[in-house]
């Protein structure tokens, strides 16, 4: 770290081999970046240059040493680059994580509406479980993530934009598929295929049926609503499931009077991270969806 601030300097001597038109090209004096090159070759303990007055020539460790030298000022030239093209409020980068049921058709539609005023900004997606994307969040992988249930940390900002009703999804050819709407209560007996824990979902589905009066029976636990779906359309259990982007087979979907079977859905970020121009701005769409954001 104490020779970072002189490598510039010495690539600039390096490239005239001559310090006073390296100091001139710097804009500092030619003195101080003297004493700056000596004190260099000191904490290196090596010569890198042959000196002959203010003309300079390499010594094959100061040519071993400005290769090197100039890869690092390349790379860190790139990163700035990088950081500078991400923030840029036209062409700009927002990573954004989504839970699995928001991507067949709601983050792809508030992607398309952002980006009819904001046609060169990039996305970096990522689809995963809330609790996943948040911990992504926190190690600055994310920008901001639209997630269930709307999460309650100190760290972090959150804000409800949609609730979701839930159905009780069972095989076409169950006792209760007959029925339009049905009490969580009813199925207290059944086996559940639902999502593993650490989920939202699972944690919202165990919730409810707590509050129906049971514990469910899991027969299966995975990690994608509509693979459960399709196990129930195989009669390997229920589910409870938000509604599909298209209809399936084989299931038939149910209206839950009681508990109330709705899941929240929001948006959070980290408190006191400053936004780029981009991921403000696609921060400010994201609020504006507030009650309009599922299709």
């Amino acid at each position: 770290m104490a020779l970072t601030p002189r490598l510039a300097q010495f690539a600039a001597v390096a490239r005239h081999e001559h310090v006073t038109r390296a100091a001139q090209e710097l804009g500092v004096p030619q003195s101080t970046l003297s004493r700056a090159m000596v004190r260099l070759e000191e904490d290196l303990g090596v010569a890198l240059f042959a000196r002959r007055g203010r003309t300079v020539a390499l010594t094959p460790a100061g040519r071993a040493f400005l290769r090197s030298v100039e890869r690092a000022l390349a790379e860190v030239d790139r990163a700035a680059e990088s950081v500078r093209a991400d923030a840029d409020p036209a062409a700009g980068r927002v990573s954004f994580g989504f839970l699995h049921t928001l991507g067949t058709e709601t983050v792809p539609g508030l992607i398309r509406g952002f980006r009819a005023d904001h046609p060169r900004v990039r996305f970096q997606l990522v689809q995963n479980y809330g609790e996943a994307m948040i911990e992504r969040m926190r190690a600055g992988g994310l920008d901001l993530c639209l997630t269930s249930p709307v999460p309650d940390a100190p760290d972090l900002v959150a804000r409800r934009l949609d609730e979701q009703r839930l159905r009780l999804v069972v095989p076409d050819d169950h006792r209760l598929a007959g029925r339009r709407r049905v009490r969580l209560a009813e199925a207290a007996s059944e086996l559940f295929v639902t999502l593993e824990p650490g989920y939202g979902l699972r944690r919202i589905t165990d919730a409810l049926c707590a509050e129906a009066g049971f514990t469910p029976r899991i027969a299966f636990e995975g990690e994608e609503a509509e693979t459960l779906r399709g196990l129930v359309a195989a009669g390997l259990g229920v589910a409870l499931l938000p509604p599909p982007a298209v209809p399936r087979p084989g299931v038939a979907e149910l209206t839950v009077t009681a508990p109330r079977a709705v899941r929240e859905i929001g948006v959070a970020w980290l408190d006191g991270h400053p936004d780029t121009p981009p991921v403000a701005a696609f921060k400010k769409f994201l609020l504006s969806r507030r009650g309009q954001l599922l299709p």
